[in-house]
């Protein structure tokens, strides 16, 4: 069982600051691909981010400058430093994995796996 456990999120004014985590855990090989999405209420889900092993790269031009997202492979954890917010970063963030590695018999198997997701609020 690998699972992907969001925290951080919370109720903040405008111009604040909050960080994220993501954490996997269970029993698995490796973890290539992590990755930040996000869903404003009654829109689409979103991509933020994408880790690799070796970096990260925001894909919202609308976070540009704002958030940065680092990985920290030693510890199976993944951030997300989101500054200056705005009542338009309201939304559930949620962590992904496309491609965990994990034993399977002789071989190895990919799992997907999403995290439950944590709730960003920014409002005055």
């Amino acid at each position: 069982q690998v699972q992907l456990v969001e925290s951080g999120g919370a109720l903040v004014q405008p111009g604040g600051s909050l960080r994220l985590s993501c954490a996997a855990s269970g029993t698995f090989s490796s973890i290539n691909a992590m990755d930040w999405f996000r869903q404003a209420p009654g829109k689409q889900r979103e991509l933020v981010a994408v880790c690799s092993r070796g970096g990260c790269t925001n894909y919202l031009d609308s976070v540009k400058g704002r958030f940065a997202v680092s990985r920290d492979n030693a510890k199976n954890t993944m951030y997300l430093q989101i500054n200056s917010l705005k009542p338009e970063d309201t939304a559930v963030y949620s962590c992904h994995a496309p491609d965990v590695a994990v034993s399977a018999g002789s071989g190895v198997r990919f799992l997907e796996v999403w995290g439950q997701g944590t709730l960003v609020v920014v409002s005055s």
